[in-house]
């Protein structure tokens, strides 16, 4: 105790502060057992024992708060993704919608191409033409539309329709000789099956 008269210089003041801060900081980074250590040397056995069950309980809790918390976030990965896949796949399926009915204009233009006659091939109506069909099958490519033509392969009723055998042809039972019309994906789903004729 200071007894009167007497002042503190402020040097002194600052050592204590500073000395304040330390024991602050040791004691917030003081571990579980320096604590109960600390709790063992200055406190009755009784008070000890409640201070480290309540110690324990406290860690129980912690562990069960982290664990629902990482649970919490798996789950909200997993949602995030579900509703992701499943914008993606209506996404997917407006556009089909939309371009399936296109498919017959598609038609249209490669009939009407492949009908040109020699001597107007060159015509600059005939290029423009061309020119109009490239750009609708760019447009479609671009939003995942893609064309298949399955000679050859063996016939798949997920991806083609037949409309009759090709008795004449030495091609395996049921692989594909002509096809008649052009099929359609986007993404793995099939917009239009291809109409084909396959060996017998």
């Amino acid at each position: 105790m200071l007894g009167e008269g007497e002042g503190v210089s402020s040097e002194e003041m600052k050592t204590a502060a500073d000395n304040a801060e330390e024991a602050a900081q040791a004691a917030a980074e003081a571990s579980v057992e320096d604590v109960v250590q600390a709790a063992d040397a200055s406190a009755p056995a009784g008070d000890v024992e409640a201070l480290k069950a309540q110690i324990v309980e406290a860690q129980q809790k912690a562990g069960e708060y982290l664990e629902g918390w990482q649970r919490a976030r798996a789950e909200f990965a997993n949602y995030k993704k579900r509703v992701e896949r499943e914008l993606s796949e209506n996404h997917q399926m407006s556009m089909g919608t939309a371009f399936k009915s296109l498919l017959p204009i598609v038609d249209d233009f490669d009939r009407a191409l492949a009908s040109v006659p020699a001597e107007i091939k060159d015509d600059p109506w005939v290029n423009g033409v061309a020119m109009v069909q490239r750009k609708l099958y760019k447009m479609m490519e671009d939003n995942g539309v893609v064309a298949f033509d399955p000679v050859g392969e063996m016939f798949d009723p997920n991806r083609h329709e037949a409309i009759g055998t090709d008795p004449e042809s030495d091609a395996p039972s049921g692989q594909i000789t002509l096809t008649m019309q052009r099929g359609y994906m986007i993404g793995d789903r099939v917009l239009r099956p291809a109409l084909v004729r396959v060996a017998p």
